[in-house]
């Protein structure tokens, strides 16, 4: 089990999806990922803003991927989030907490020119609806805006805990691409990543 923000960050280097993981075409965006020194975090607003990791979080990073626009369809965007958590326990009120988001701020701005709108959230224990690859899933829906891409568009919001460490998979959709689409994309590069943190806790040191 990680102890050391350098160990944890490594693990979180070693799981986070890049862009082959969530399918063929997929490349980096720009920036690619996030700074390891911060995380994000919903104000009383439900504005998101960035903030110092807090002492029951050793790292934390994101990456940026996308499938390009082509023949008039717009950009599937995705970003990987993968949190190493001083213990389970830390990680369970992540999980929590994250479910409490959506109901407090159905309506979220995501950044300047970036919002979702009715979005709802459902968790998971292992052994319900399917769930058999991880301790703890959960899943959000909504509508996303953009000022580059417009809107309303697909968003679908995935996370799921192993142990200590938690990974999510954000996808939003664009005009001429489907849901299903999304949804493939991040099946993919979540089940990846789950596969990767169970292996990383498991190695021997």
């Amino acid at each position: 089990m990680p102890k050391t923000r350098a160990e944890a960050l490594r693990l979180a280097r070693a799981v986070a999806a890049a862009p082959v993981n969530w399918g063929p075409g997929f490349v980096k965006r720009d920036p690619y990922e996030s700074d390891p020194a911060f995380r994000p975090a919903l104000d009383v607003n439900c504005v998101w803003q960035r903030e110092r990791l807090p002492e029951t979080v050793l790292a934390t990073l994101t990456r940026y991927s996308e499938l390009p626009a082509e023949d008039g369809k717009g950009p599937i965007r995705v970003a990987a989030v993968v949190t190493v958590h001083r213990a389970e326990t830390d990680a369970d009120w992540e999980m929590a907490g994250t479910l409490e988001e959506a109901l407090r701020c159905p309506d979220q701005q995501l950044r300047q020119g970036e919002r979702i709108t009715e979005l709802s959230s459902q968790g998971t224990d292992y052994g319900l609806r399917n769930n058999f690859t991880s301790e703890d899933t959960l899943a959000e829906y909504g509508k996303y805006f953009s000022d580059e891409l417009g809107g309303p568009l697909y968003y679908h919001w995935v996370q799921s805990r192993v142990g200590q460490v938690t990974v999510a998979g954000v996808g939003r959709g664009a005009e001429g691409r489907t849901d299903a689409e999304v949804d493939a994309a991040l099946t993919q590069g979540v089940t990846r990543m789950l596969s990767l943190a169970e292996d990383g806790l498991e190695a021997p040191e």
